[in-house]
């Protein structure tokens, strides 16, 4: 539970930080879609950041268990499952992090309601997968 909330503070004062320094909101898909986007001088600090979120959890798992840090899915899987949340992504007008973080700390009626369905349909998931399925 401490790892928790020691995640979720870091990642509220990341939030901070980026917009008080740089203006803009830490959205994931939105500074990743910075990074690909030519001239990429001018994305650096997109660049950066998107490095530096593999980086940290590489780091983060480093620690751990092996059995607990392994990933089951083979790399087929995880490509699949990054284009679908690419997908939604976009219906979404933006990830996850964005409109939880970002967009409800700032009230935003959108993010509000599309963190909503993010959190029900995540529940749902889980307790099928975890619950009905298992």
């Amino acid at each position: 539970m401490l790892n928790a909330l020691i995640g979720g503070v870091l990642i509220g004062l990341a939030a901070v930080w980026m917009h008080a320094s740089l203006g803009r909101v830490a959205g994931i898909s939105g500074i990743f879609a910075q990074a690909l986007k030519p001239p990429y001088g001018k994305a650096l600090w997109a660049i950066a950041f998107v490095i530096g979120l593999g980086v940290g959890g590489w780091v983060a798992t480093a620690g751990l268990d092996a059995e607990y840090a392994r990933m089951a899915l083979d790399p087929l899987t995880l490509a699949l499952g990054g284009v679908i949340v690419g997908i939604g992504t976009r219906l979404g007008s933006g990830c996850t992090s964005g409109h939880g973080v970002c967009g409800t700390a700032r009230l935003s009626k959108r993010s509000i309601v599309a963190t909503m369905i993010f959190v029900s349909v995540g529940m749902l998931t889980g307790t099928i997968v975890h619950g009905v399925l298992a």
